[in-house]
């Protein structure tokens, strides 16, 4: 997958995943992953940006086979700017589709 296209839509993919379910970084990184290829330094340096922004906040789960696990959750904004996003990229796509047809 072409880099440039990826580096624009991986904080709306991060976002999307939070919709279905709080995530820890890990879990993010590898369900992400089924579909692109994502380090997992730039997930964490994505989740940072959009916890200063509010967006996402976190909490802290136990673990029974080690440390607590650091949980991301999707506040009310992160959802209404998910969603501004996601119907952005759609509109994107929808007039790139145009063009290239």
């Amino acid at each position: 997958m072409n880099a440039q296209y990826k580096k624009g839509v991986l904080e709306l993919c991060v976002l999307s995943k939070l919709v279905e379910a709080d995530r820890y970084g890990y879990e993010l990184t590898e369900a992400i992953s089924k579909q692109m290829v994502i380090s997992t330094g730039t997930l964490y340096l994505i989740l940072k940006r959009l916890k200063d922004d509010a967006y996402v906040e976190t909490y802290l789960v136990e673990s029974a086979g080690g440390p607590a696990r650091k949980y991301y959750h999707l506040t009310e904004k992160g959802r209404t700017y998910q969603a501004a996003q996601k119907k952005e990229w759609l509109d994107f796509i929808e007039v790139v589709q145009d063009i290239i047809e």
